[in-house]
């Protein structure tokens, strides 16, 4: 007879012992404590006095529902004392544990199981596996992985899942994807967990692709798939399968919970639709505070401060409290939209009122309000008064950002020192020095900044900006030449141009690298990545539709110029999200009013 046949009838054994119990008075009783510490040690006396210390359904029962109290310290004491716990014990421990927030202490369960010579079985296995991807512990994983294969479960499909979704939470996707793809059946489960992974690392066009292979092979989708497939969409800006879901999403009854509703508030605001992100919201039965975050967050990077400002009034009215996430995307709302007294005084509202303690993200937000209004005085005492704890580098980012917009050269340089002595590794603060200093005429240390770079082998971050056309997502580098359709889009560009010249546009060649001469420095302007995605744009779609572009880095001082040009003479809105906030242009204008 095989081991898991044996297994198989001791369980068996097991289930007809604990069926005799059930209706016990002291299970029952157990059944009326719940998930309540001082009941189930009420009960737990009477189990000693009644001598009913070695019955093992009992103690599994208590186990459990101590657990699910959140006792651990009292289930693990008890545990202890349990004489001889068999596997269904701590199956149910170990999967009691994880599924109560207690990850570490099914992994201690599952090393007592395993030094008490117990085979674990499937259960076991998803259970603990599900443990380690929790704490995103990829050695201990990979070590239960092996033990997986000894014990002949490396072809279970429960168990197959839950090492999908262990390693793609760890950002091991190489592995991932191998274990994922020798599934012999991909439960609903195992997809999500790919394609969660994929989107939560950085992946989404990887995400989105094995969503529409996932349609392909007939797999029925469910709410968990549409959150990370509506993520992805967020990342990419792709509003067209993020409409898509929405509507297969109503008109297949799914319930609009506040998480599924929260990812399409999130998809619409960051697909550059804050009016339609607004009508989820004020759909939705139930709203949670991170609900309430997108949405003001949603405003916030659209430029509508005001708005913002207003959802956050109501929301301290009528809405959850307010937590530290809320706070920085009101800070940012008010920064964007130059509020600074909405932000002065919610900044001070949250110690005061709410007992929050600001972080690096709340500092930053305030030094970029008052930087971008110009208070550079008032932004440079606020970052002296800091604690040289509170000090991250992103704070002296946001500092020098604003002396760059408002030529304050001196104390750029006073800020720059400050940046690199503790951040000397990143390049993008060479650069940024380096405008400076060419903005100054200072070409002398333009040399300099990018001779220490060339010296420490550090290069500038690669631009590039995404476009959807047809529910498909195209990626543009500065110069890019990839595309099958790259000279019909390069000449369609060259008359877009032309056309913006003749209509006033003048290429801002300061936001190029100062050493190119005249006609080297328009050619590089020229050939950004923003204006081949939108020069495709205009191509590829029907007279009339918004074209929607993605950048990775802040957009061009060149860039938001043309483009002023461009929905002029193409008589298109045009949508660019770029690092910050997103920029609505329109019959020459840009809806940030040139403060971004």
């Amino acid at each position: 007879m095989d081991a898991k046949r044996l297994r198989q009838q001791q369980q068996e054994v097991h289930h007809q012992h604990r069926e005799s119990h059930s209706h016990s008075p002291v299970y029952q009783a157990l059944l009326r404590a719940g998930p309540r510490v001082r009941p189930l040690q009420q009960v737990h006396a009477q189990i000693v006095v009644l001598g009913k210390c070695c019955s093992l359904a009992l103690l599994t029962k208590l186990l459990t529902l101590a657990c699910a109290a959140g006792s651990i310290t009292y289930t693990r004491r008890l545990f202890l004392t349990v004489p001889d716990p068999d596997s269904f014990l701590f199956n149910s421990l170990i999967k009691a544990s994880c599924q109560f927030g207690f990850p570490n202490d099914a992994v201690f369960f599952y090393r007592r199981m395993r030094l008490a010579s117990i085979s674990p079985s499937n259960y076991t296995f998803t259970s603990v596996i599900k443990a380690c991807a929790i704490l995103s512990a990829l050695r201990l994983g990979r070590e239960i992985h092996s033990h997986v294969l000894v014990s002949g479960y490396g072809s279970d499909s429960f168990v197959q899942a839950a090492l999908v979704a262990l390693y793609a939470k760890s950002g091991d996707l190489c592995v991932s994807r191998i274990v994922f793809d020798k599934m012999p059946e991909r439960t609903v489960v195992a997809w999500n967990s790919m394609i969660s992974g994929y989107e939560q690392n950085g992946f989404s066009r990887e995400a989105i692709g094995l969503f529409y292979q996932m349609r392909e092979w007939g797999v029925e989708p469910d709410s968990t798939t549409f959150v990370s497939v509506l993520s992805g969409c967020a990342q990419l800006g792709a509003i067209g399968l993020g409409c898509w879901v929405h509507d297969y999403v109503v008109s297949n009854g799914f319930d609009v919970n506040v998480v599924l509703g929260t990812s399409l508030i999130n998809m619409y605001s960051r697909c550059g639709n804050v009016t339609k992100a607004r009508e989820v919201f004020d759909l939705m039965s139930e709203r949670n505070v991170i609900s309430w975050t997108a949405m003001i967050s949603g405003y916030g990077i659209h430029g509508y401060g005001r708005e913002a400002m207003e959802l956050f009034g109501q929301m301290r009215v009528h809405g959850p409290r307010p937590n530290d996430v809320t706070f920085v995307s009101a800070l940012s709302a008010c920064a964007h939209a130059g509020l600074i007294q909405e932000g002065r005084c919610a900044f001070a509202d949250m110690r005061q009122e709410y007992g929050l303690v600001p972080g690096v993200e709340h500092h930053v937000c305030m030094v970029d309000m008052l930087g971008r209004a110009g208070l550079l005085n008032e932004a440079y005492q606020f970052v002296k008064e800091l604690n040289p704890g509170e000090l991250a580098p992103a704070i002296w980012t946001a500092m020098l950002g604003a002396c760059k917009m408002h030529k304050n050269f001196d104390l750029g340089v006073q800020v720059a020192e400050h940046l690199l002595a503790v951040e000397p590794e990143n390049p993008g603060h060479y650069v940024l020095l380096s405008n400076i200093y060419a903005l100054a005429g200072k070409m002398d240390r333009v040399e300099l900044i990018r001779n220490m770079m060339i010296q420490k082998g550090l290069k500038k971050q690669v631009g590039y900006s995404t476009i959807e056309v047809g529910q498909k997502t195209y990626l543009f580098s500065n110069g890019d030449k990839s595309l099958p359709e790259t000279e019909e889009i390069y000449r369609y560009l060259d008359e877009l141009m032309s056309r913006c010249s003749e209509a006033g546009y003048a290429p801002t060649h300061k936001s190029v690298m100062h050493e190119l001469e005249e006609e080297e420095r328009e050619y590089a302007l020229r050939y950004h990545s923003e204006k081949l995605a939108i020069a495709f744009g205009l191509l590829k779609t029907s007279p009339g539709l918004t074209i929607r572009v993605v950048k990775n880095l802040r957009m061009c001082e060149d860039c938001h110029s043309a483009i002023k040009y461009i929905s002029v003479v193409s008589n298109r809105e045009i949508l660019v999200r770029d690092r910050l906030r997103f920029h609505h242009f329109n019959n020459g204008s840009c809806s940030c009013l040139d403060y971004w």
